[in-house]
């Protein structure tokens, strides 16, 4: 049931969208829909970020793998276990852009005798490389639509992107990387029993979500032609606050352009939002310098200290009547 229904309501979002198409709602999806999704992005990314950063970090925790700095014969794993702001920066860039966290991720397996054995999940960080570098180009690529003319980068990485001219029009690599690596991270889910049983559906239904999109952008630009120079001017009419909804646009654009607002709307509310999270998370954005500094609980009320000379003062006579020195 956590896999069926949100397949169900994948695909009861499509033919929503389906149908708006069919009773003349290209006005409600082609623009209205468009923009309530891009203002519940941006709204929700804000709040969210905003609300993470006002959180108070009582204590240093980052996650370490490695030696801190300690003893100068002692070797410091700088990026591991990062002392100062610039090794946290660079722990940072591999985390977000190589994912170094997880390719060194592992799994036990309970074997006869019985003993536990460890091993590497490489094909895991390589699904997630897939996934999202695939997803990452795929956006680029739909600035072509956006923009006018198409800036230099955008058509230098659409023709990297086609380099190998399989078929016509030529498939785009990123768009298989995409493909292969949600349905990789989909049976992961499913064909895993451990993994298969803490799986909720919130888990399946950001992939089914991006699988329709990636289906049905696929199908858009191999097997069911669509009108590109009218959808460029729907897009430029977004973007640019003049909308407008040509004549000839097929249902299949509806659907996929239905499909990718209801991803962003539904995107500050998911588990996606590791993307602001990563950068928010103490576990990784604190050096682990607690010997050397002091971290100050943010929660810690203001207090009037009394020192011990002021304290003094105030019960001098009182201290000279009973032989105390003050000195």
């Amino acid at each position: 049931m956590r896999v069926v229904m949100p397949l169900f309501l994948v695909v009861g979002l499509a033919l929503t969208a389906w149908v708006g198409w069919a009773i003349h709602l290209q006005g409600l999806f082609g623009v209205l829909v468009p923009y309530l999704a891009a203002l519940i992005f941006v709204v929700g990314f804000c709040v969210k970020v905003v609300d993470w950063a006002k959180s108070a970090v009582p204590f240093k925790i980052p996650t370490t793998a490695g030696q801190q700095k300690s003893l100068p014969w002692i070797k410091h794993a700088k990026i591991e276990s990062p002392f100062t702001t610039g090794q946290v920066i660079l722990r940072m860039f591999f985390e977000v852009f190589f994912f170094r966290s997880l390719f060194r991720n592992v799994k036990g397996e309970l074997r006869s005798g019985p003993s536990l054995i460890y091993g590497p999940t490489k094909w895991l960080w390589l699904s997630a490389i897939m996934f999202h570098y695939g997803f990452l180009m795929v956006i680029l690529h739909h600035l072509r639509l956006a923009t006018y003319p198409v800036p230099g980068p955008i058509a230098l990485l659409d023709k990297i992107d086609a380099m190998f001219q399989i078929g016509a029009p030529p498939i785009y690599l990123s768009s298989l990387l995409l493909l292969i690596g949600v349905v990789a991270l989909f049976l992961r889910r499913v064909l895993i029993p451990q993994v298969r049983y803490i799986s909720l559906v919130n888990d399946y239904f950001p992939l089914f979500l991006i699988f329709g999109i990636v289906v049905s952008g696929m199908l858009m630009r191999y097997f069911v032609r669509t009108d590109i120079v009218a959808v460029k001017a729907l897009v430029m009419g977004l973007v640019t606050f003049h909308p407008v909804v040509p004549e000839g646009i097929g249902a299949i654009f509806y659907i996929h352009l239905f499909l990718v607002c209801c991803l962003f709307a539904y995107f500050p509310f998911s588990k996606l939002m590791h993307m602001g999270g990563v950068f928010m998370s103490p576990t990784r954005n604190l050096p682990n310098n607690n010997r050397a500094v002091r971290h100050v609980n943010p929660w810690n009320p203001k207090v009037k200290l009394h020192t011990y000379e002021e304290w003094v003062e105030d019960y001098r006579d009182k201290l000279e009547e009973a032989g105390i020195p003050t000195d």
